[in-house]
């Protein structure tokens, strides 16, 4: 079986883009041809892909997608009819995998009233409802129970079909996993790691993880640490894992006087090592269709604050693994909620919290590692109602 997986970029450290790459693997251990359409591509290529780079032509963030969607419309009509797959929203797709929350309610809830006037507005909108129009024969998988609620509430004609595919956390953050074992014997202290941060064996590490640093609440998370008491200020250190443009939040924490807390690493590939090596794992995302870094926090025994407009936040309240800090969102809430967590995790110096032995039982579920089987499995199902199997 043929199957075109479509996703505007790829790089090594988003989350949908190892969503995408962990079902692209599982297709091509099954024996599929798999055809892969970008924009642009960062890192190796995985043997078994057929790469069809169309780079930007056009100026413009909205010319360049909607040259990018025709390329590929074209690409499509020359060959025989197979399976597509879209982790973007654009239109003719068999299956969209929605890693993104949707558009509408984004547009609706997060923006202004003059947003719908907006060239990207029009843009995105028209995107989203040809994949959800009431003639659309598009199925697509979700990860939380929101995000269906979401594209029912502002598509109710849509006659597709829905499926749930469970998280896809990658083995390593399993903490009773072969590869990482030594790494966890060290406890939540990995001093290999804090020593290499500069950071003493009485400071406290407070870690977040995560590329798009805005819509990821790096401003928030900068603000609950410049609202901290003098004292306990003193011995946090906030440090940031991702790929993203780091200048304005040097410059905001300047600006509120906690830019010697603040440690940018850039994007790592030592994550699970970095997560054994905290002690709180910060997360005010503004908005956020799941949040694997939230998931990765609880079952590595790492206490986590976060915010409800994410959607694994339920995990977080369900496992009773730190705090969830409910909507409509205030900065003060948050504050507070910081300061009662790292007051707590101060008062316990080297021994383990409550937040974290919970999270560590509730990682023992194996059903979060199994997303990529599952979505094939689903895929598989779909090409033979569709009639795509070759």
């Amino acid at each position: 079986m043929k199957i075109s997986f479509v996703i505007y970029k790829y790089f090594p450290f988003g989350g949908q883009q190892r969503d995408f790459l962990s079902v692209v693997t599982e297709c091509i251990n099954r024996g599929y041809e798999v055809q892969v359409f970008v924009m642009s591509w960062e890192g190796q290529i995985p043997d078994g892909i057929k790469l069809k780079k169309f780079p930007p032509e056009k100026h413009g963030h909205l010319r360049k997608l909607r040259h990018f969607s025709s390329r590929v419309h074209l690409a499509l009509a020359s060959q025989k009819r197979h399976l597509v797959i879209g982790f973007n929203k654009i239109p003719a797709l068999d299956i969209y995998f929605a890693v993104d929350p949707c558009f509408a309610e984004k547009a609706q809830e997060q923006r202004g009233r003059y947003y719908k006037f907006t060239p990207r507005y029009r843009h995105f909108i028209n995107y989203e409802r040809q994949v959800f129009s009431d003639n659309s024969n598009t199925d697509v998988f979700y990860l939380t129970e929101h995000q269906k609620e979401s594209f029912i509430r502002f598509y109710p004609e849509f006659k597709g079909h829905f499926h749930f595919l469970p998280p896809g956390l990658t083995r390593d953050r399993r903490v009773d996993d072969t590869q990482s074992k030594e790494v966890r014997l060290k406890g939540r202290f990995a001093d290999k790691v804090r020593t290499s941060l500069g950071l003493k064996s009485n400071d406290l590490m407070v870690l977040q993880v995560g590329s798009g640093f805005k819509v990821k609440g790096v401003d928030r998370s900068l603000r609950a640490v410049a609202a901290l008491p003098v004292e306990l200020r003193s011995r946090v250190y906030y440090v940031l894992v991702g790929q993203d443009k780091v200048g304005r939040f040097r410059r905001l924490a300047k600006k509120l006087n906690v830019v010697e807390q603040f440690l940018y690493l850039g994007p790592r590939k030592d994550v699970p090592e970095l997560l054994a090596a905290a002690d709180l794992m910060l997360h005010p995302a503004y908005l956020e269709s799941a949040g694997y870094t939230i998931l990765e926090a609880v079952v590595a025994g790492l206490p986590i604050l976060t915010t409800a407009s994410c959607g694994y936040a339920f995990h977080v309240e369900r496992s009773n693994a730190g705090f969830v800090v409910k909507e409509p969102y205030q900065q003060k809430c948050l504050n507070d909620a910081f300061i009662n967590m790292i007051q707590i995790l101060k008062q316990l110096g080297t021994s383990r919290s409550d937040w974290s032995s919970n999270g560590l039982i509730y990682g023992s579920d194996g059903a979060f590692f199994e997303m990529p089987e599952v979505a094939v499995n689903k895929i598989e199902a779909i090409a033979e109602r569709k009639s795509l199997v070759t």
